[in-house]
Formats: C-alpha cells, structure tokens, sequence
C-alpha cells in the first residue's frame, strides 16, 4: 500500500481509500469499509430449539429472521462478555455453556468486518436490562428446532448471511457431537483498524461516537 485516506466517518463503520501498487507495477484504488467487528450466538434450549430474532434490516427493507448479535464497539470490548450481553439484552436469555463455532469474514472483497459466533447452551430466561432502544424493542423472538432452522437456511426462509453460517455450524457440531471448541479461543481475525483510531481520538469508552461529529446515531 502506498497511500491510504479515510473518506467517511460514521456511528458504526467508516470508509476508506487504499492506494495498491498491483502485482504489474499500476496502483490502483481500492475502497474499504471499516468494522469494529461482532458476535453472534446460536442459543440452544434443552429442546434443542435455536432462539432466533425477526428484526426489520433497512439494507434488505425487509425483516429477517436472524441470530442474537452486536458489535464489538466498546473499546478492548472481550467478545464472550459482548455475546452474553447481546443474549440477554435482545433475547432475555443467558446460558451456562459457551463454545466457539466459527470466525469468519463477511465480504471481504470490501469489507473488514469479521464475526465471531458462539454456541450457548445450558438457557436460562432472564430479565432483559431496561432502556432497549427502538430496535430491540421490536425484535420477536421465535423458538425453532435445530434441524427445521438449518432447513430454512437451504430453502431461504433464513437469509441473513451470519444466520445461515452459525446455524448450519451449529447443526454439524451438534449432529455429530464434535468437540466443543474453547468460546474465549483468540479471534485473530478482528477488525482493528476503526476501533484504534477511535479508541485513540475518542479516549475509549463507546467507539460508536464519531470524532468531532456529536453522539452517534
């Protein structure tokens, strides 16, 4: 890379230009999207159904049926405390086994971010924390068999790309009784170029506040 601007900055990304010497010697420009990176969880209840969200995506313009997840957007955030957060606060459930599934990047040809899901098992209902914002007030949580939720990440009725993949990870692992892989393993591929330049203009605290700019969205 010879030469890199940042051209937007927003609550929960940023974008930037690289400027690429390609292999042949031309430079070339190339956009990219920074992400603070996020969880996802794959709750199990003893019935072996998997808690999934309906939520309204603006990008989709539709609702889709999705997973319990949030960014990472607390500096030095841990993604296990981030996970047992997000259960809790968008689906009012903790749970007292967590493994790892899978990391991986979701639109690498533009993007940083990457996304770390957990499969929690051993659920427990809980209270969720009060001040939910407008979003997590209307997600509807449903209740669906394992194998009925895979199915429907076949036949599209589960489109949201971070769904599909937790799911049918988590249908493998349980299927199979694979082994449980450690939920606090190193995430070694974490965004972390947005989360530093704020963390370093901002202090800490919640990255989601742009520099100069006031509160977030």
């Amino acid at each position: 890379m010879v030469g890199s601007e940042v051209l937007v900055e927003a609550p929960i990304l940023a974008l930037r230009r690289d400027m690429v010497r390609m292999p042949g010697g031309r430079i070339a420009a190339r956009e990219v999207v920074e992400h603070f990176g996020a969880v996802a969880v794959v709750a199990l209840d003893g019935r072996g159904r998997v808690a999934l969200l309906r939520q309204w995506r603006q990008a989709a313009g539709d609702r889709l049926l999705e997973l319990p997840a949030g960014l990472l957007d607390l500096a030095g955030e841990d993604p296990l405390a981030a996970a047992r957060r997000e259960l809790a606060e968008e689906a009012g459930l903790a749970a007292g086994r967590w493994s790892l599934l899978t990391d991986f990047l979701t639109s690498p040809g533009f993007a940083e971010e990457a996304v770390r899901v957990l499969l929690a098992e051993g659920i427990t209902e809980v209270a969720r924390p009060g001040g939910a914002d407008d979003e997590e007030a209307d997600l509807q949580l449903m209740r669906v068999p394992l194998a009925e939720a895979a199915a429907m990440c076949l036949d599209g009725r589960i489109r949201n790309g971070i769904a599909v993949a937790g799911i049918l990870a988590a249908a493998r692992v349980v299927e199979h009784d694979l082994p449980r892989r450690p939920a606090d393993a190193p995430f070694g591929i974490r965004p972390t170029t947005l989360a530093r330049r704020r963390a370093r203009l901002l202090g800490g605290g919640d990255l989601k506040r742009v520099p100069g700019a006031g509160a977030g969205e």
